[in-house]
């Protein structure tokens, strides 16, 4: 059985699948310098995903909801990848970036 969004009684769409990720980089800066790369990329379908990011304590934390599962799926694959590419830029070459 497949859940399906549904309008609500105001019209706007019920976010029925989500997910939440964190990903603690001990250093604010290191955080922050990683939340500014991924937020310029917006969701491709953004009626269907959407996608909360914050930094606090050295933590990014993001938040997905999406109307069908194959689109919450494939739209936190997709960020994984970015995040682990950001993530890995910043291990090679982070020491003393500034953002």
């Amino acid at each position: 059985m497949a859940a399906v969004a549904s309008d609500k009684a105001d019209g706007q769409t019920q976010w029925e699948f989500s997910c939440d990720l964190e990903v603690d980089y001990e250093s604010e800066e290191s955080a922050s310098i990683v939340y500014a790369a991924l937020a310029v990329d917006k969701e491709l379908q953004p009626d269907k995903v959407k996608r909360q990011m914050s930094v606090s304590n050295g933590k990014l934390s993001v938040h997905f909801e999406a109307v069908e599962a194959r689109f919450l799926r494939a739209s936190y694959s997709a960020f994984v990848d970015v995040l682990t590419l950001a993530t890995k830029t910043i291990e090679e070459f982070g020491k003393g970036m500034e953002l």
